[in-house]
């Protein structure tokens, strides 16, 4: 329970005037339908009692009855007027929740960040905002209305008819409801929880098997495939039972509940009228009356019965909106005396200073990527642990220093400003050219015109419009040397004093390649450049080579 409190307070605050005016419309429906109930009963037996003692003739069944349709046509006006705001708040508040847990992982460490685009975090993240649409609208919302309504038709109902009518109105529903639904929550606390877990690894697991449709038609275990998916069913479709069964259960409960509370409300109104305390119409109102408060209970059912599964998704998505663990000890300069880059593995020794430019080769599998993302405090092998709430415990190594310090003893934003690395696959973004570029910082236009022409793209680049000329997902609309040119104009515009570059002459032919690594050169004079090559590594740009030992 305690895990849906942040997040109900989250919801409210982004349209906490809306949120309102929903609960009040709610709490007055449900009042309205109460009134209407006992009204009409009361009405009912007052005019069969004027008949049978034949003074019918003088019975105002016109204030009576105006007030009957009155709360007929309030009540479903309010309804209506309720489902209009709160689902509107709802998915506003959804909406601001999305933007809050974006922003907040904005400010993780990098390989936070690289955890969070696996498939299944992200299938689970949208699993997860989407099961909490319920916690306003099917659980806290319909909760707090109950409970108003039970508290005001009880101070109402001792003020009209006798308080002995309704404290049985209060002590029957008020204990017994609470009783039922805490039932009903550790019943399906674990099944609900299943069949969310089960729903999202059977959606994954599908994608899974139609992104690698031919080779597991190839391999032969379409099968095995098939049979995973049916038991991942199964076992969903097991817990939604237990679900069920729970549910059904508590609405027997409820259901034998109001029946209970109405005939103990008969029984002290019976009394009253045969004591001559109230008369046989206000007597009969209370039954009336519990009928109609079936209606603040019935709706919890859905919303208790699903707690499982929220408080699951508001743990987790708590624990994303954490902030980021800041470690003050973490350094922000390093040692001005000590070299540039230091590696000393059992595969490379080697030292890298301001202006250095060094081509590292290796055959293929033998690790230079891996290294690369490594000096950058990016490699798996650097980190144990790291948890997708942003904290960083990353695990010192002194085979790789950066000014004397391994990478991951450095402030996050210090890094970045000073080592950027430029993957293999180029990864760009549905947008403009600009927007593209303008990820690496906020630039001018001819800051942005200058690192295109270091990688020999400014005519290309004006030939489709300038910086305003989009492109598609991923890029798209740019081949595939453009796209890595573009991304390699990205990464320069920083101006790091280490530029990493993992095969940075793919894809291009010798004179653009040519044109690239002298225009990258000229334009980061100072900076030290370490990239991965398997052919050009020859070129006059390099003071030397060194080769990644197996």
């Amino acid at each position: 329970m305690k895990s849906l409190v942040p997040i109900v307070r989250l919801l409210v605050s982004a349209s906490p005037w809306a949120m309102t005016r929903g609960a009040l419309l709610a709490v007055i429906v449900l009042l309205m339908g109460a009134g209407l109930l006992g009204l009409s009963g009361w009405f009912i037996t007052a005019t069969g009692i004027a008949g049978i003692t034949g003074v019918g003739i003088a019975f105002d069944v016109f204030r009576p009855s105006a007030g009957v349709r009155f709360l007929a046509l309030g009540r479903t006006i309010s309804r209506y007027g309720e489902r209009l705001l709160t689902h509107d708040a709802t998915l506003r508040a959804l909406a601001a929740l999305r933007v809050t847990l974006l922003r907040r992982q904005s400010l993780f460490h990098s390989r936070a960040l690289a955890r969070l685009r696996s498939e299944a975090t992200l299938t689970r993240i949208v699993s997860d905002v989407d099961a909490l649409d319920g916690v306003v609208l099917r659980l806290a919302l319909p909760a707090l209305a109950a409970l108003v309504t039970q508290l005001v038709v009880f101070v109402m109902m001792g003020w009209l008819a006798d308080w002995r009518v309704a404290w049985a109105l209060l002590a029957g529903y008020m204990p017994l409801t609470a009783l039922i639904f805490w039932w009903l929550a550790r019943r399906s606390l674990e099944p609900s929880e299943t069949v969310e877990s089960r729903a999202q690894a059977l959606r994954r697991a599908t994608i899974d098997l139609l992104r690698d449709r031919q080779a597991v038609i190839l391999g032969g275990v379409l099968g095995q495939r098939e049979a995973r998916l049916l038991n991942i069913d199964g076992q969903s479709r097991q817990a939604a039972r237990e679900l069920d069964s729970a549910e059904r259960s508590a609405e027997a409960a409820v259901s034998l509940l109001v029946s209970a509370v109405a005939g103990l409300t008969l029984v002290v109104g019976g009394g009253l009228v045969t004591q001559g305390v109230v008369s046989p119409a206000v007597g009969g109102m209370g039954i009336f009356v519990a009928l109609a408060l079936a209606e603040t209970i019935l709706p919890l059912k859905r919303g208790v019965a699903d707690f499982g599964r929220m408080s699951g998704a508001a743990r987790r998505i708590n624990e994303s909106l954490q902030q980021p663990r800041r470690d003050s000890a973490k350094h922000v300069s390093g040692d001005s005396e000590a070299p540039l880059l230091v590696v000393n593995t059992t595969q490379l020794t080697l030292e890298l200073n301001p202006g250095d430019t060094v081509a590292l080769t290796g055959a293929s599998g033998s690790g230079k990527s891996t290294l690369l993302m490594q000096i950058a405090g990016l490699g798996d092998s650097t980190t144990s642990g790291a948890g997708e709430n942003g904290n960083d415990d990353c695990v010192s190594n002194d085979s790789i220093l950066l000014k004397g310090v391994p990478p991951c003893d450095w402030l996050e934003l210090a890094l970045r400003e000073r080592v950027t690395v430029v993957p293999q696959r180029s990864a760009l973004i549905a947008g403009s050219i600009r927007e593209n570029l303008c990820l690496a910082r906020d630039a001018s236009d001819d800051e942005l015109w200058e690192a295109l022409a270091a990688v020999a793209l400014r005519e290309v680049i004006a030939e489709r419009g300038g910086l305003g000329a989009r492109l598609g997902e991923g890029g798209e609309g740019l081949s595939g040397g453009q796209s890595q040119r573009l991304t390699l104009a990205r990464g320069i515009l920083n101006r790091p004093e280490l530029l990493l570059l993992d095969e940075p002459t793919e894809g291009l032919d010798e004179q653009t390649a040519d044109q690239v690594l002298e225009g990258i050169r000229r334009y980061l004079p100072g900076a030290a450049i370490l990239a991965t090559l398997h052919r050009s590594a020859d070129h006059p740009v390099f003071d030397r080579q060194v080769k990644l030992r197996l």
